[in-house]
């Protein structure tokens, strides 16, 4: 939709009188019947349905697209608790296709409550917005810098749909209208990294649906997504402090911040080609790295506290000229990360890239990471993607009186605990828990989610057993190809995102 069309639509919502809201309540009105079904990685029988919703809501005859959903049936339903409704990241993150990691992560709360998943729209089985291949580079042979306008414009050809209703205010609508439609007259919710973000907007849309809200590493509605250089050299400096402060870690690695940047010295003169066995098929492979390839390999470990353990070997073999270590992450994440790239880039471009000025970009590439990496590539695709408006409402700080549980990890790369700080101080009924030894989602171990079921038990955010997160041991890190470090619990329970 072009920016004329935008403001055709503007003007019949004001001289008609309707609110895109009112629609939702109508489509709230609709009963979903659900069926048993089977789901990836779940041996059970859970419910699955679909509820068909307006493309645009203040067209309600027009275009319908199928909302897809599944329950996660509580394992004991005698005490009818209330739904938790799971709102996932990105954006882009399908909630359906992560159902057998919630399943497992979730299990201490789902003894005695539904799980609600919804695929947002524009993700899953929700009309999907996907560019297949055009925005998915070889992982080997490729490098980051290579995408194009074309490759945008490739992505874009894909797509009939009204883009400008692709947003994260009608993703909330369709929420809402589930959430009627299942017969609930309030729900709690969790939303994690992105997922917060919508959150935060159901909180202001329709507040009187919410029971409670988890909003696990924030981000808010004040930040745009998309600023992520000073917080991930944030994370990264204190990986680095904590392998000085390790002593197997500092006897192995005692260079690490001068050979981190001596890598980056030799990249930014020309890629680096070199010849490996593939990690996965052993076949004979060439590997180019270039600056972006391996900062951007890095950033992506730093979100997990398991991941993270390997930066250092990571770093200093790539200094003695070993990229095997390397090619190896990236092998296990072929086959892309479950983020449907349409939708991550209709968002981005349209909610958050234009709230970005000239000077946040300057501040947030001030930083001996990766400078402005991020909005660079962000940049190039929005050059490109169709404009629509936000609505002049979705700005707005949240302040609804709603018992919020607030997560933040300080170890994070993305969504600092300061964005944390941000939403809580403007939320007059929420709790801010930073967990030192923490990255990206704090109820990723079994201390955040029992931290979490404790919160839906007793709605009383400041009043909750925090203990655990000073049992969470510090980081620690692997010294050798063959392993050798004390490792932390693995049990991480739920997924890290891609990114935003």
């Amino acid at each position: 939709m072009n920016l004329k069309n935008v403001l055709s639509t503007s003007l019949l919502i004001a001289v008609i009188g309707l609110s895109p809201n009112s629609f939702a309540e109508d489509i709230s009105e609709q009963k979903l019947t659900l069926a048993s079904c089977h789901v990836k990685g779940i041996r059970q029988q859970v419910q699955c349905g679909t509820l068909a919703v307006p493309e645009n809501y203040t067209k309600p005859d027009g275009v319908k697209i199928d909302i897809n959903i599944v329950v996660l049936p509580a394992i004991d339903s005698s005490k009818e608790n209330l739904p938790f409704m799971f709102l996932a990241g990105g954006p882009g993150q399908a909630a359906t296709e992560l159902a057998g990691q919630i399943y497992r992560g979730f299990n201490e709360i789902r003894k005695t409550r539904d799980l609600i998943l919804i695929d947002q729209r524009g993700t899953g089985k929700s009309h999907p917005l996907q560019c297949e291949d055009s925005l998915e580079l070889d992982p080997y042979t490729s490098i980051p810098e290579n995408i194009s306008v074309s490759d945008v414009e490739q992505c874009l050809s894909l797509f009939t749909s009204d883009l400008s209703q692709y947003n994260s205010e009608n993703s909330i609508r369709d929420f809402d209208a589930v959430r009627a439609a299942l017969g609930h007259k309030q729900v709690h919710i969790y939303g994690g990294s992105y997922g917060t973000r919508a959150g935060l907007v159901y909180m202001r849309m329709f507040p009187e649906s919410l029971k409670s809200v988890v909003l696990d590493s924030v981000g808010p509605i004040e930040v745009p997504i998309g600023l992520f250089g000073q917080s991930a050299d944030q994370s990264f400096t204190k990986l680095l402090e904590n392998c000085q402060n390790e002593q197997s870690c500092s006897t192995q690695y005692p260079d690490l911040t001068k050979e981190f940047a001596t890598i980056k010295q030799r990249l930014s003169k020309a890629p680096v080609t070199v010849e490996i066995d593939h990690p996965r098929l052993g076949t004979h492979t060439s590997f180019t790295i270039s600056t972006i390839k391996f900062l951007s390999t890095i950033q992506m470990q730093l979100y997990s506290m398991e991941t993270r353990t390997l930066v250092p070997l990571l770093i200093h073999q790539a200094y003695l000229g070993n990229y095997k270590p390397l090619a190896g992450l990236i092998a296990q994440g072929e086959g892309g990360m479950g983020i449907y790239v349409g939708l991550l880039y209709n968002i981005v471009c349209n909610e958050d890239y234009p709230k970005i000025s000239t000077e946040m970009k300057a501040q947030d590439a001030d930083n001996n990471f990766a400078k402005g990496m991020s909005l660079d590539m962000i940049g190039l695709v929005c050059s490109t993607w169709p404009k629509y408006q936000p609505s002049a409402d979705f700005y707005q700080t949240v302040k609804a009186d709603i018992p919020t549980l607030i997560m933040s990890g300080e170890l994070d790369p993305v969504t600092p605990a300061s964005n944390g700080d941000k939403s809580h101080a403007h939320l007059p009924n929420s709790h801010h828990i930073i967990s030192k030894n923490n990255a990206h989602i704090v109820a990723s171990t079994p201390c955040g989610i029992n931290i979490v079921n404790e919160f839906l038990e007793k709605q009383t955010p400041k009043e909750l057993d925090e203990s655990c997160l000073a049992e969470i041991p510090d980081e620690s890190f692997m010294v050798g190809l063959n392993g050798g470090a004390a490792t932390l619990d693995t049990a991480n329970t739920m997924p890290t995102e891609a990114k935003e």
